[in-house]
């Protein structure tokens, strides 16, 4: 992963009140694109979704399996480390809850991992209790590549860069274990409320 690839769209208009984070301004009808690297094509066939680590068994999904499992409907504001932010986002997946649902863990913390090589950490509690899910279309449509598809992780509440595109799994840990950005600086967290964009904010 060697670049980073913009592509922005759409145009400033007049917040909603009460959810811009600071710093953030609305994109509006856009959803810019931002990737560190080339963008992953992986065949809807071999895609899988897998619970590892410090686990009492390992959990895999195929994709077939995964799309039989309870799905929910969640609309969603989005904001962008890079200062952007969206409204309303329509997304449908599988909640964190559901596939965590029968793990055995000590576990606190998460590492989700993704085609590419892509990784980000996040505490276990941020995944839980209605706050994440790993969904697979968006706006009604399945989920193109440029935005993550076959499938994204989706935790709103925090930066956009947690929400890890072309996800695959997660891997739970007894303890926190930086991911790719959060390596190269940025926040071990990521609250948008608080501008946790940078290590020290």
């Amino acid at each position: 992963m060697s670049f980073v690839s913009r592509g922005f769209a759409g145009r400033r208009r007049k917040t909603p009140p009460g959810r811009l984070p600071p710093g953030q301004y609305d994109v509006g009808d856009g959803f810019p694109v931002l990737s560190a690297g080339p963008t992953p094509r992986t065949a809807l066939a071999s895609w899988d979704f897998q619970v590892q680590g410090q686990v009492d068994g390992v959990r895999r999904w195929s994709r077939t399996q995964f799309q039989g499992l309870p799905r929910e409907s969640v609309s969603v504001d989005l904001h962008c480390v890079t200062s952007w932010s969206k409204f309303d986002t329509r997304w449908e997946g599988v909640s964190v809850d559901t596939l965590l649902a029968d793990v055995v863990t000590a576990a606190e913390f998460a590492v989700a991992f993704s085609d590419g090589g892509y990784t980000t950490n996040l505490p276990l509690a941020d995944l839980t209790g209605g706050q994440a899910w790993v969904v697979d279309t968006y706006d009604g449509q399945p989920l193109e590549p440029e935005h993550g598809g076959p499938a994204r992780l989706l935790v709103p509440h925090l930066y956009f860069w947690k929400s890890a595109k072309w996800v695959r799994g997660l891997t739970l840990t007894l303890e926190d274990e930086p991911g790719f950005w959060e390596t190269f600086g940025y926040h071990n967290y990521g609250d948008p409320w608080r501008e946790q964009r940078y290590a020290g904010d």
